[in-house]
């Protein structure tokens, strides 16, 4: 990841509140032909010890019928990439627009990259495992969450039958928001105000951001 300094998240509370907020990731490898293959899936970030720095693992699933996992062998190097919103920033924001127009637009965002080992595997006391941590995680917050345990038990030993489990085992954390915090204050407020007016929901909530980071 391209990080310069004035856009470097390091707060692993921080980051991975955002990869929980965020819900899925885009898992990227190399296949046996040197070619980049990419999956997104749900995913669950587990084991993460802040206090001694170790990043622990992103647990997801893959459809057996998908051919990724097949080129996934021990110690396969993978990327998951975690993207927030994104905006469009146009160089009307800016002071310079009015003097001597060196200005052009921008792309603000918000992303993480997870790097690390890739593990497949079609144990299914442990793919039940993560297809539970992956449901209660977003039924947590529904009046009546439901749980695997619901499901029919032939229909759900099948389903698991369907699909691997993928772990991420990661050994590197880049986070990067890019909030237009380059820019002077005014040119961040009036940014932040032509966001906060879009029809797009992702800009409005990239404005929602900017202030926390400047």
């Amino acid at each position: 990841m391209y990080l310069p300094k004035h856009f470097e998240i390091s707060d692993l509370v921080e980051i991975s509140d955002f990869v929980s907020s965020v819900r899925a990731a885009d898992l990227v490898t190399i296949g046996p032909d040197g070619a980049p293959i990419a999956t997104l899936m749900p995913c669950v970030w587990k084991d993460l010890d802040i206090e001694n720095v170790s990043y622990g693992k992103l647990v997801m699933h893959m459809a057996k019928g998908n051919q990724q996992w097949k080129s996934i062998v021990g110690g396969t190097l993978g990327l998951a990439i975690i993207h927030g919103p994104q905006a469009y920033v146009s160089p009307s924001n800016y002071e310079a627009k009015l003097t001597d127009h060196k200005a052009v637009p921008t792309w603000n965002y918000q992303s993480v990259h997870l790097t690390g080992t890739v593990d497949v595997n079609d144990d299914v006391t442990l793919l039940r495992e993560i297809v539970s941590d992956l449901t209660n995680f977003h039924e947590k917050d529904r009046v009546k969450p439901w749980s695997v345990d619901e499901a029919d038990p032939t229909y759900l030993a099948a389903q698991l039958r369907g699909i691997v489990a993928v772990t991420l085992n990661i050994t590197k954390v880049e986070a990067k928001y890019k909030l237009s915090q380059n820019r002077s204050l005014v040119d961040q407020e009036h940014v932040n105000a032509d966001l906060l007016k879009s029809d797009r929901p992702e800009e409005r909530e990239i404005a929602a951001f900017m202030p926390r980071e400047r």
